[in-house]
């Protein structure tokens, strides 16, 4: 469940986008979340497309034409509805779990979510990004990446906000 704005769960922890790191000439790609008001951080793997989405929506780039994320957010928005938060739940076996918490009139709509969907829709008007404290100890336990995934150099096509 999405906490309520007024009185996040304790057990939420609120994020931040640090990093993407986009190789072109790879299929996964990387985005790493850093705590806001401490020290964790952690990656998350995603897709090319997903990864473009959102450094170009970080950068304010228009598109002639709205892409998927721009319509989703287009949908949300012409049914009166508000993305007030997004919300890491869950890791399991390497895949996070998130949802969109939408405010629509005095109901709020949780809608599931890849995390990378989420935040590349919630970036373009700095939704916060929550996530869960019990997955945050799960990804000090068992880390976040495949086995067999290896994280670019801190300088290799690694763009920062």
């Amino acid at each position: 469940m999405c906490p309520e704005p007024e009185s996040e769960c304790a057990m939420d922890v609120q994020m931040e986008l640090s990093r993407i790191f986009i190789r072109e000439l790879e299929d996964l790609q990387i985005i790493e979340l850093t705590e806001v008001e401490g020290d964790r951080a952690f990656p998350i793997v995603v897709g090319i497309n997903e990864a473009f989405a959102i450094e170009r929506r970080l950068k304010g780039v228009p598109v002639p034409r709205p892409q998927t994320h721009e319509l989703l957010d287009n949908i949300m928005q012409s049914l009166g509805g508000t993305l007030e938060r997004i919300l890491i739940h869950e890791l399991s076996e390497g895949t996070f779990y998130a949802m969109l918490c939408i405010r629509q009139n005095d109901q709020e709509i949780q809608v599931d979510s890849r995390p990378s969907d989420a935040i590349a829709i919630g970036v373009a008007t700095g939704v916060p990004i929550l996530v869960s404290e019990h997955v945050l100890e799960q990804i000090e336990k068992d880390g976040s990446l495949p086995p067999d995934f290896e994280l670019p150099d801190e300088d290799e096509d690694s763009s920062q906000w």
